[in-house]
């Protein structure tokens, strides 16, 4: 089934208020485009639980730093629509669509945008929390869908849906990996052969993280310098952050209690890779 593509605010709202009107339940997809088998299981889930799914395909300016790689970033959008089986709408604004003349409200949510990715990339999810929000205020879906690959962003939208009291359910669906255990990105395509083979460090570093934490240990400078250490190991690996941290604040936690998320961000030339997953102690 192919999707209706509309590229402005009225489209939108009229289709999912219609939705709405006979009863669907209207689920949401917002994506930067650039869609792989991650985005895809995001879809597959908003269908599998709505009546009605929309996904977003935009390519957000204001989450991007000086230094960063909007104007490169991949924008297939004939592939995406290809890739967006069963979505009833497809939503494709441009920039002066959702930031008009004169547009002046950002949204902070302020100790978990400030850490981890927030430190490496400041202004990062206030750009986030602010597309996010007006969206969510144009498809008023009933459910979001997010992926766990982007933990803080989840905890970030969390966190504004709860302050807010915005109506929505988000649904934090698990990361997809290759074969090899590489974590599904649209960044991943800017690796070249020898950093792609590479980059399987990250989420070697945090297997063997969850393994430490399973046989016992408890010290979050052990855990963490572990990470490290194999990403040091890796040739061509420069490591931003390897955390291991409460999953709700974001916050060190030792010893650890609850739910813990282990954290990575490391370069392989200019390309920026993340990589999480969550432990139960």
């Amino acid at each position: 089934m192919k999707p209706i593509v509309v590229s402005s605010e009225g489209p939108l709202s009229q289709a999912a208020s219609a939705a709405r009107r006979v009863g669907k339940k209207v689920g949401f997809v917002p994506t930067m485009g650039a869609l792989h088998a991650g985005h895809v299981s995001l879809i597959e889930a908003a269908r599998a639980a709505n009546g009605f799914v929309v996904v977003s395909i935009f390519v957000n300016p204001t989450q991007f730093g000086p230094n960063e790689d909007f104007i490169c970033y991949p924008r297939p959008l004939e592939r995406d629509l290809d890739l967006c089986d069963g979505v009833d709408l497809v939503f494709t604004p441009d920039a002066a669509t959702m930031y008009p003349p004169g547009f002046q409200t950002l949204i902070q949510v302020k100790d978990l945008s400030n850490i981890l990715e927030g430190a490496s990339r400041p202004g990062h999810f206030q750009g986030v929390a602010t597309v996010v929000l007006k969206l969510f205020n144009l498809v008023h879906p009933n459910r979001a869908y997010f992926g766990q690959k982007d933990a803080q962003q989840v905890r970030v939208i969390q966190q504004m849906v709860r302050d807010l009291n915005v109506p929505v359910e988000i649904v934090v669906c698990p990361t997809v990996r290759e074969p090899d255990g590489l974590a599904l990105s649209s960044r991943n395509q800017y690796l070249d052969a020898d950093q792609r083979r590479k980059a399987t460090a990250l989420n070697q570093a945090l297997e063997k993280a969850e393994e430490m934490i399973r046989e016992g240990e408890r010290n979050a400078a052990v855990i963490e310098r572990a990470m490290a250490d194999h990403i040091a190991a890796t040739p061509g690996a420069v490591l931003d952050y390897a955390v291991s941290v409460d999953r709700e604040t974001l916050k060190s936690a030792s010893p650890f209690r609850g739910a813990v998320l282990l954290a990575l961000a490391v370069k392989f030339g200019a390309t920026r890779l993340i990589d999480n997953r969550i432990v139960e102690c």
